[in-house]
Order: structure tokens, then sequence, then C-alpha cells
């Protein structure tokens, strides 16, 4: 069973042109798929032209996006909050129309979408009350979005968890579909998530050693819901931590995160690829 990273950003990778050599050894660790993940209009489209012109399809019905490596590629989009501007409806009025026509591959979720308070200005208290409410109001029109075509949402969440929920809650949207990606709350918000039928993934953090709290919150949620990330180029695992990420590394989270879960590696592969295909329907 191969592993699945169900968050990374390729499109460094790709305009470096190093796409297939690192797709290369994503496969040689061990990977069978990842999802890469839109933040901005730049990159919802080279993902959507990624995916389609590496679809192969002899792969089945439909067509699997799959480069030549053999590593099936899938793509999401969605306005990150960190790129949230005071020109964010008319960006977030563009994705919809992602999951138009039949020609293309549509994404298999909306994200990533949510709130981001350490990002704001330090030194200007106003302007950064001002950039929230707009990262607030387009995260309350993707939330409807994502309610209306019922389709999986990807959850950035730094420092404004519980507003995040908040608003999850207040658009009616089914909590099974939605994940928290880069889980490094604890295990008290994790029961949060589980309560409602939520779930968080989990990145090289799990790795670290001060992470304890993470590792915590990954128990708390039990094998069964596990879905792990690479959130590539960022948070590298041990023990490469220091250099910049990519989806080949999973293997070193997915090792480490079987001995936490006192499981063999192999057992570990399985529930993450299966929970990854049921939550991505992929």
């Amino acid at each position: 069973m191969g592993l699945i990273d169900t968050h990374t950003h390729l499109d460094s990778f790709a305009r470096r042109g190093e796409l297939p050599v690192t797709l290369t050894r994503a496969r040689e660790a061990g990977l069978e798929a990842l999802v890469t993940i839109g933040t901005d209009t730049d990159d919802w489209s080279l993902y959507r032209d990624l995916a389609t012109s590496s679809r192969q399809e002899s792969a089945g019905a439909g067509g699997v996006a799959t480069t030549a490596t053999g590593v099936a590629v899938h793509y999401t989009v969605g306005l990150h909050p960190c790129s949230v501007g005071e020109d964010w409806a008319g960006r977030v009025g563009q994705l919809e129309g992602f999951w138009g026509g039949a020609d293309k591959p549509h994404p298999v979720a909306l994200g990533e979408i949510g709130l981001d308070r350490f990002h704001l200005p330090k030194d200007n208290p106003a302007e950064a009350e001002k950039i929230f409410g707009w990262q607030q109001a387009a995260f309350t029109w993707q939330l409807a979005l994502a309610a209306r075509l019922g389709c999986p949402v990807v959850i950035h969440s730094r420092g404004a968890f519980q507003e995040c929920v908040d608003l999850i809650d207040a658009a009616g949207l089914a909590w099974s579909r939605v994940v928290f990606h880069c889980f490094t709350e604890g295990p008290l918000e994790m029961a949060g998530l589980i309560g409602r039928g939520g779930c968080g993934s989990f990145t090289g953090v799990i790795t670290y050693k001060n992470a304890e709290t993470v590792r915590a919150a990954a128990l708390a949620q039990g094998l069964d819901r596990l879905m792990i990330e690479t959130d590539a180029p960022y948070l590298t695992p041990m023990p490469h931590r220091g250099k910049p990420n990519e989806p080949a590394y999973l293997r070193h989270t997915a090792e480490f995160t079987a001995g936490v879960f006192g499981v063999g590696y192999d057992r570990l592969a399985e529930v993450t690829t299966a929970n990854a295909k049921r939550f991505f329907s992929i």
C-alpha cells in the first residue's frame, strides 16, 4: 500500500522545472498519490493544467491524473487567508468555475481556506483587524460555496482555531467533509473536532522533539481518522528539518507516526491511505 500526501504545494517545484524529479523521488519513497493545494488564482490554473496534462485516460473511467512517474496528482482550489485582500470577492468568485465542465479534472476539495491571525501586522492593530475582517468574509463565502457544492474543505487555522470552528458551525457544512490541515492544537481542540465529526491531518511537526501536544492530539483522534501530509515545501520532518520539504519526505513522517501509534509502517500506510481516499473521493 502506497502513501498519500494529502497536502502539498507543487507550484514552486513546477516553476523551477523540478517537478518530474520531485515526483520520481516521491514514488521511490513509496507515495502513490498526492493532493496539491490551491492558495490563490496563480496556482489554481497551474494545478488544473498539471492535472489535465498528466491525466492518463487508460488509468480508468474518466481518467486519473497520473504523472509519468506513476504518482497520481489531485488538486484543490481555495483562497488562503494570507492571500486575502480587499479584492477577495473578485477572486473567490472564480472558484466555482473549476467544478464546471467535464473536459478537465475537477478539484477534489475546496481549500485551503480559513483564518490566520499569526501573519497579521503586529505594529498596526487597526490594519490587522481590517484584514482579519476580510479573512472572515472570504472564509464565510467559501464555506457557503463548499456547502452548495457538497465538496470536502481543507482548513487553515493559525491563531484562530475557535473562530474557524464557529464559522464552520454557522455555515451548516457537513463536518464529515472538514479537515483541519497541519493540526498543531492539543487534545482538547481535537475533541471538539471529533465531537462534530471533523478531523485533523498531521505534518512533519509530529516528528519534532517538542511536539508532545501534537502527538497527544493525534492519539486522541485515533488511527481510524488519521491522515498525513507534508505541507511541502514547509514543515520538513526529522531528520531533514531545516531543509526544504518535499513529498518524498512523507515517508519519514509515516514511519515516525507508526511508532507513535505502536503499529507497523504497512498498517499506518494502509489506514491513512484509505482515509485519504475516502475523504477526497479519489
